[in-house]
């Protein structure tokens, strides 16, 4: 049976329970240095980490590969081992659970992707919109070498974690379907983003938004994580669920950090509050981030076992775009024809007069604009007179709420394009 199959049957029957920290565990044997890199200086840590967690009753364990990638590794020197460690962390994990599973109860290991410390969406520099200090090639490239070698050493899905900009959150899953298409099998794939008290990323998307950008990937679940407590994040989880027409997973913190970083959620308070969102019907998997360990997981597990999983809903009929901010449509096909008769700042845009098109863009905005839509096909330079405005435009909250609507005669343009914006927007092919 495929293990996407395998995986939505067990999610339909029962609540599934993820693993909890590694770094608290890790914490714990006194190891220095970047968690990663012990799969290769110290596996029996790693290794007994994961089996811990196994026998407080995860069905799915996590692989400790979270900077696994090649730009989060050149912050301490070995990026090009970012394949080697990343399959190695999975191996470990992958043993663990082999050793662990058992026909009634079987194990399932996550490729952990975290979202490097860099951003696709912000800017370095407030006078500069147009800059970045990563471009999408450069991180789709480290997200698959990172993919790679999870898949390799048997991870049998990716998990892309504690998401805090979309745009990073779709190179890599655009890397696990180059990596899908090349080995031939289908590489599912759950994203869980982390959120502030208000609900939103830190690139200043909701959550339904988030919800909405990530939902057309297919994703296997779509969820929550780190953030802060179970009790404070039931609220965001309530937003996203009501609009997830797929599996929920949520694995918040144990709680917020003392002072000293001790996080205040014993097992039963962080069990109680993770049975509240169980009680309403709000996830299909559960587990912790930040600050649990198999104490935590152990009474999540048992509060688990006593309810039933979120039934998971059809799609919506209706068309579901998104910035910053969703925007709901009935009848796309019309409303595209009546946003692209005419675009106000088209003029100043074949021109190269970035600021002026946005000051107009606003100016509309103003007005009850509800997408933007561009077209530089009379540009010099089309995708990089489309890139630009679209990061120009996403420094402005009022435009960077609205969706794009791409319109081209270039299918490698609107590509380009897409690659920029972190919503979920529509594309106009005017070519042959």
């Amino acid at each position: 049976m495929p293990i996407r199959e395998k995986l939505n049957k067990l999610i339909a029957e029962r609540i599934l329970v993820l693993d909890g920290a590694m770094g608290s565990m890790v914490q714990a044997y006194s190891a220095s240095g970047v968690n990663d890199l012990l799969c290769l200086s110290r596996p029996d840590i790693i290794y007994n980490i994961h089996k811990a967690y196994l026998e407080a009753g995860a069905d799915i364990i996590e692989t400790c590969s979270f900077n696994a990638a090649s730009i989060s590794l050149r912050e301490h020197g070995p990026g090009d081992q970012a394949r080697e460690i990343s399959a190695a962390a999975a191996g470990l994990a992958r043993k663990a659970a082999d050793n662990l599973s058992a026909p009634q109860k079987p194990r399932f290991v996550a490729g952990s992707m975290g979202p490097t410390d860099k951003s696709l969406s912000f800017t370095p520099d407030l006078d500069n919109p147009g800059k970045r200090l990563i471009g999408w090639d450069e991180m789709e490239a480290a997200y698959y070498e990172n993919a790679a070698g999870l898949i390799e050493g048997g991870a049998v899905f990716l998990l892309v974690e504690t998401v805090f900009d979309s745009l990073n959150a779709k190179a890599a899953l655009y890397a696990a379907k180059r990596l899908s298409k090349e080995l031939g099998k289908d590489i599912p794939v759950m994203v869980s983003a982390t959120v502030s008290k208000t609900g939103h990323l830190l690139t200043g998307q909701t959550i339904e938004a988030f919800g909405v950008s990530m939902l057309e990937h297919a994703p296997l679940a779509i969820g929550l994580n780190c953030s802060f407590g179970a009790d404070l994040l039931k609220g965001p989880l309530e937003r996203l669920s009501s609009y997830a027409s797929c599996p929920v997973i949520f694995y918040p913190n144990a709680g917020l950090p003392d002072a000293r970083g001790h996080y205040n959620d014993t097992p039963e308070t962080m069990a109680a509050a993770a049975e509240s969102c169980m009680k309403a019907g709000l996830v299909n998997i559960i587990g912790g981030c930040c600050g649990s360990t198999p104490a935590h997981i152990a009474a999540i597990s048992n509060k688990a076992r006593e309810h039933n999983p979120r039934p998971v809903p059809p799609p919506a009929d209706k068309t579901f775009l998104a910035g910053t901010q969703v925007l709901e449509l009935d009848d796309v096909d019309n409303f595209i024809k009546n946003q692209t008769k005419e675009i106000p700042w088209q003029t100043a845009l074949d021109q190269g007069n970035y600021e002026d098109a946005v000051e107009i863009a606003r100016d509309q905005a103003g007005k009850g604009l509800k997408i933007l839509a561009i077209n530089t096909d009379k540009s010099p330079d089309p995708a990089k007179t489309l890139e630009n405005f679209i990061f120009m435009a996403a420094a402005f909250p009022d435009l960077a709420k609205l969706p794009v609507l791409i319109e081209s005669a270039s299918m490698e343009v609107i590509e380009r394009g897409l690659r920029c914006f972190q919503g979920r927007g529509l594309v106009r092919y005017k070519g042959p």
